[in-house]
C-alpha cells in the first residue's frame, strides 16, 4: 500500500486560486487518509510543513524546466518516495496530471479568445516567441507520445480528448481522475450579508427588487469568457423577463477594458467587479447562479464550487467540469463561447425563479456533493498510486 507521496508543483502561491490551491486541498485530502505528503514547490513560501520549496536561491520569479528538473533529481535520489506526481511534464515522475489541460490545446484555444482572425492567426503563429511555453509544450508532447512512460491523470474527459487529438497518446496510459473542490467551506452570514447589501447598491436596486445574479469567478477575465458574457447580458436585457440579470464579477483581474465595453453596450448598471474575494463561498451563498462561458477549462473549480454550494451552472463545453452535470437538469452548457444567443438564452432561462429552483432541487436530489467533494478525488487518487506500485513490483 502507498505511503508516501511527493507532488511536484511550480509554486507555493496558493492565494492565485486555481492549480496551486488545488494541489494544496488534494495534499491534505490525502493526508487525511493516512498518507505522507510531501509537495516540492520551485519557488514560493514554505510556510507549511509538508513544503519543500528547492529552487528559491535561483534569481528570478520562474524557474527554468531543465533547472527545475534537475535540482529534483537530485532531490529525488536522496529522499525515498513511493510515487511521485507532477503537474509538471517531468518524464522521471510516476504520474503526470495536467491541471490545466495540455499546453497545446491552451494555445489553440487562448488564440480564439480573440475576436479578430488576423489576431488569432498571429497568436496562433507567434505561440513558440514565448521560450517557456515552448519549452513546456515540447516536454508535454514527448511525455505524451512515448510509448512508456508516466500514468497521465485525466481531470476530465475533455482532457482525455486533448490527449489522443493533440498527442496521439497510447489510452492504455490515461487515467480519468475527475477534478473536485473542498465541499465544506462555511458561509459567514454576517459577510455575506454586507456583500449582498453593497451589490445591491452597486446596482442601484432594492432587496425587493429580486434580481437573478449570475457570479463569474476567475484570475483570467479573457480566457473564461467575461467579453462574450457581457455582450450575452446586453442581448438580455433586449427582451423582458421575470428577473432582471445582473452580473457579479469576482477576479483580480484589470477590469477597465471591460467597464468600458459595458457602458458602450449600456449594461454598466446590471454588473458589480467585486474584485478579489477571500472566501468565494460567502458570494456564492447569495448569488443564483454560477457562470463561466470559458474558451479552455481541464475543469474550473468556479464552477465545481458553484455546483457543491447548490447552485446552477452555465458554462461552455470547453470545461471539464461539465462532466459533473447533466446538461438541461443541473445547469447548461453553451456550445462556445462565441454563440452569444446560445449564451443569452442561457442567462434568459435562468432569470426565472422556477427554472433556479427547479435545477438547485435536482442537484440535492442527485447529490452532487458528493462527487465533487475533494475526499473523493484523493481516494481516486490512492487508487492510482496503488496501481502504480502494483506496476513497479511488476
Amino acid at each position: 500500500m502507498v505511503k508516501k507521496i511527493a507532488i511536484i508543483i511550480e509554486r507555493t502561491e496558493v492565494a492565485r486560486g486555481g492549480a496551486e490551491r488545488s494541489m494544496f486541498e488534494v495534499a491534505q485530502a490525502l493526508s487525511a487518509l493516512g498518507l505522507q505528503v510531501d509537495l516540492l514547490a520551485a519557488k514560493g513560501a514554505a510556510d507549511h510543513g509538508n513544503v519543500r520549496v528547492l529552487c528559491q536561491a535561483v534569481p528570478g520569479k520562474r524557474v527554468r524546466l531543465s533547472v527545475f528538473g534537475r535540482v529534483l533529481r537530485r532531490y529525488l535520489a536522496q529522499t525515498d518516495y513511493d510515487v511521485v506526481h507532477s503537474v509538471l511534464p517531468f518524464d522521471f515522475a510516476d504520474l503526470y496530471q495536467p491541471r490545466g489541460g495540455t499546453y497545446a490545446e491552451f494555445i489553440l484555444r487562448n488564440a480564439a479568445t480573440y475576436a479578430r482572425s488576423t489576431v488569432r492567426l498571429c497568436k496562433r503563429a507567434t505561440a513558440f516567441l514565448n521560450y517557456r511555453r515552448a519549452r513546456l509544450l515540447r516536454a508535454e508532447r514527448r511525455l505524451c507520445r512515448s510509448a512508456e512512460g508516466p500514468l497521465i491523470a485525466a481531470l476530465s474527459q475533455y482532457v482525455v480528448r486533448q490527449l489522443r487529438e493533440h498527442y496521439g497518446t497510447d489510452p492504455r496510459r490515461i487515467v480519468l481522475t475527475p477534478n473536485g473542490v473542498r465541499t465544506d467551506r462555511c458561509v459567514d452570514p454576517e459577510m455575506a450579508a454586507r456583500l449582498r447589501t453593497q451589490i445591491l447598491s452597486e446596482l442601484g436596486v432594492r432587496q425587493d427588487d429580486r434580481p437573478a445574479l449570475f457570479l463569474f469567478v476567475a484570475q483570467d477575465f479573457r480566457r473564461k469568457g467575461l467579453d462574450p458574457l457581457i455582450h450575452a447580458l446586453h442581448r438580455v436585457g433586449v427582451v423582458p423577463t421575470e428577473r432582471r440579470a445582473c452580473l457579479v464579477v469576482v477576479g483580480a483581474d484589470r477590469s477597465a477594458g471591460y467597464r468600458r465595453l459595458a457602458e458602450r453596450l449600456g449594461v454598466e448598471k446590471r454588473i458589480v467587479f467585486l474584485g478579489p474575494v477571500k472566501e468565494v463561498q460567502n458570494v456564492l451563498s447569495i448569488s443564483d447562479v454560477g457562470v463561466l462561458p470559458t474558451f479552455c477549462d481541464a475543469a474550473s473549480r468556479s464552477i465545481l464550487e458553484a455546483l457543491a454550494a447548490g447552485k446552477p451552472v452555465i458554462t461552455t463545453r470547453f470545461n471539464g467540469a461539465a462532466d459533473h452535470f447533466a446538461d438541461g437538469r443541473h445547469g447548461l452548457v453553451i456550445d462556445s463561447p462565441e454563440d452569444l444567443e446560445g449564451l443569452a438564452s442561457a442567462l434568459r432561462h435562468f432569470s426565472v425563479t422556477a427554472n433556479v429552483e427547479r435545477a438547485a432541487q435536482a442537484i440535492r436530489e442527485d447529490k452532487l456533493t458528493e462527487e465533487i467533494s475533494i475526499q473523493r478525488v484523493a481516494r481516486d487518487l490512492v487508487g492510482v498510486y496503488n496501481s502504480i506500485l502494483e506496476r513497479k513490483a511488476r
